[in-house]
């Protein structure tokens, strides 16, 4: 279930049709999700409890047509490849990949591989591909992610209703000490006569359970490990401190900003990570990346590219962007939610059990507080 489901709202916002981020037009999400194995970890061998996401901005348009992005840095013991272009030039060429820490490099080489044989497309290329660590269920070190798990996932991209919880990178996460994963959701933001859709993706395994909180209630106090158990130190070989992990979101918008308005977007998708209690950890990993669907007709900026002198390009007003701020804190926080509703509980390697937030628990929760519904505008 979806937190909508249970009646738990986040914010004031209206969410669109789907409340995912496949509700900005065009964008697609496809996922690899690899789940082998179980009982005794064997580096190389397993269990493996793992995947990769694919995120495609361009739409129908051909993969070498750039859109304008931006990203931020809440926190940065992660990593989130290609952002030394996407500084410079504000443009991703790329489509967006996540995955688990040690799988990276293979996803980022397949995408190369892949994305340089398309008929137009430069022979230089600098992917945006991000991570979060998976090695309390996953074999982590084994690099069980192959390059045909990235064409699965690329392949399968689709516009539409999309998979949430215990799929693609999310696949083996954690969030808060319960189960983690995948989440998306969206915000249609009214402006006059013109209306727009911010949409977020989530790969959430951040946060602390003593910290986490919904709509204002301390649910890390009222579910804490004992009542809902988390593996025990002494039974991790690689022990993580408390807070360690890593969150990685993508907001889309059909909303034209220039780079350094979406830098801004990104940076406010920190404000809805730290809504349930993230503090940005030292040892997290959380990384954000925001893009625009809006302009059309930008040239590849490749060495060599025939391109026009110049374009002419729309840009949203500054005193329109609180609310886009509004929508993009509100989408994030739903999506990581909707990514703890989704998960279900998953006995990873070793036997170590990670188990889900049960959706109808907390809003019972939240009943008693008589907070279901919560406004983050002040």
């Amino acid at each position: 279930m979806r937190a909508s489901d249970v009646g738990i709202e986040i914010g004031t916002g209206e969410s669109g049709p789907l409340n995912a981020i496949t509700d900005v037009a065009g964008v697609r999400v496809g996922y690899s999700t690899i789940v082998q194995g179980d009982g005794e970890m064997t580096v190389g061998r397993g269990p493996v409890r793992t995947g990769v996401t694919v995120v495609l901005p361009h739409g129908g348009r051909a993969s070498t047509e750039p859109v304008f992005a931006g990203y931020h840095r809440l926190n940065g013991f992660g990593e989130l490849t290609g952002l030394e272009w996407l500084h410079e030039s504000g443009m991703l060429s790329s489509p967006i990949a996540l995955t688990n820490t040690d799988s990276v490099g293979i996803v980022r080489d397949s995408l190369i591989a892949r994305e340089t044989r398309v008929p137009g497309r430069m022979p230089i290329m600098l992917p945006v591909v991000g991570e979060t660590w998976d090695g309390i269920l996953n074999d982590i070190s084994g690099q069980h992610v192959r390059r045909e798990h990235v064409h699965e996932a690329f392949d399968g991209a689709r516009t539409g209703a999309i998979a949430e919880g215990n799929v693609g990178g999310g696949t083996g996460t954690q969030c808060y000490g319960f189960k983690g994963g995948t989440g998306t959701a969206s915000r249609v933001v009214d402006l006059g006569d013109r209306h727009f859709t911010v949409g977020v993706l989530v790969q959430a395994n951040h946060g602390d359970r003593k910290h986490f909180e919904v709509n204002g209630v301390p649910i890390g106090h009222v579910l804490p490990k004992k009542v809902v158990p988390f593996p025990r130190s002494s039974e991790i070989t690689r022990v993580p401190p408390p807070g360690t992990g890593s969150v990685l979101a993508v907001v889309a918008t059909d909303a034209p900003l220039l780079p350094h308005q979406l830098n801004r977007l990104a940076q406010r998708a920190g404000l809805g990570i730290a809504k349930f209690g993230a503090r940005g950890d030292n040892y997290s990993g959380d990384l954000m990346i925001a893009f625009s669907t809006a302009a059309h007709g930008m040239p590849d900026q490749g060495p060599g590219a025939r391109t026009e002198i110049g374009m002419q390009v729309e840009m949203l007003a500054l005193e329109y962007f609180d609310a886009m701020f509004g929508a993009v804190i509100e989408a994030t926080a739903e999506a990581i939610l909707n990514a703890m509703l989704q998960a279900e509980t998953m006995v990873g390697r070793d036997g170590l059990t990670i188990h889900a937030l049960d959706g109808e628990r907390l809003a019972a929760i939240l009943d008693r507080h008589g907070r279901r519904k919560f406004s983050l505008r002040p």
